[in-house]
């Protein structure tokens, strides 16, 4: 049973609030093999998407590799893709949107914490409409530590005056969980991408959900 009252809501922004993880596997995976010469699996593709597009492209290639300019182009290049295959399939995830809603009626104040570029953040945002919600938006570009550092959400409260310990991180990934408790903030998970038992090494999960329409988040009002 979830006993907290937040007075903040921080959303990861893929597989979080949309369920597009699939996507950005495939547009990943296409770059690093068919355009990079990866020798690397799908499987392995997924595991290396957290953190900020170039430091997957380090993790991969090591660090060097790529000039900047070139990882520039890269990420961009992989976000178009992306975005042209998921475009059409763009929605928030089940009761998300009803979820948004109350929070604002009830003045539960909202930020997205995210390791996408402000390019992609927007394209969400704006697709859906649903910018308005949001008081602050921490994206790749405005940190220097990428998750799991606690900085996107640490920063993301510090822009809405509320205290770690007053905040819930909504989050789908481990690394996304454990910036949250580096944070020191409760988290609730969501397995759109993950199993519950991928997060077994954190200890700041309050619940396990699918969707918004779970009935565990309403103790949350």
């Amino acid at each position: 049973m979830i006993t907290i009252k937040p007075k903040a809501f921080l959303f990861d922004l893929n597989g979080t609030m949309i369920n597009d993880m699939a996507f950005h596997n495939q547009a990943w995976h296409n770059i690093l093999t068919a355009d990079l010469g990866a020798n690397i699996s799908f499987d392995e593709v997924k595991k290396q998407m957290y953190g900020k597009n170039q430091d997957l492209l380090e993790r991969v290639f090591g660090i060097g590799y790529f000039s900047q300019e070139q990882i520039d182009q890269i990420s961009i290049e992989k976000e178009r893709r992306y975005q042209a295959a998921y475009k059409k399939h763009l929605a928030l995830i089940a009761g998300l949107g009803q979820f948004l809603e109350k929070a604002k009626q009830t003045g539960i104040q909202m930020a997205i914490g995210s390791a996408a570029i402000p390019f992609n953040i927007n394209f969400v945002l704006d697709n859906l409409n649903i910018r308005s919600y949001f008081k602050a938006i921490v994206s790749a570009e405005d940190v220097v530590n990428s998750k799991p550092d606690p900085e996107t959400f640490t920063k993301g409260a510090e822009i809405l005056g509320v205290a770690a310990s007053e905040c819930i991180v909504f989050e789908d990934a481990p690394k996304g969980v454990e910036a949250a408790q580096n944070a020191g903030m409760k988290c609730v998970a969501l397995t759109t991408m993950h199993t519950k038992e991928e997060f077994s090494a954190y200890r700041n999960i309050i619940a396990f959900i699918e969707d918004y329409t779970d009935p565990s988040l309403q103790d949350l009002f």
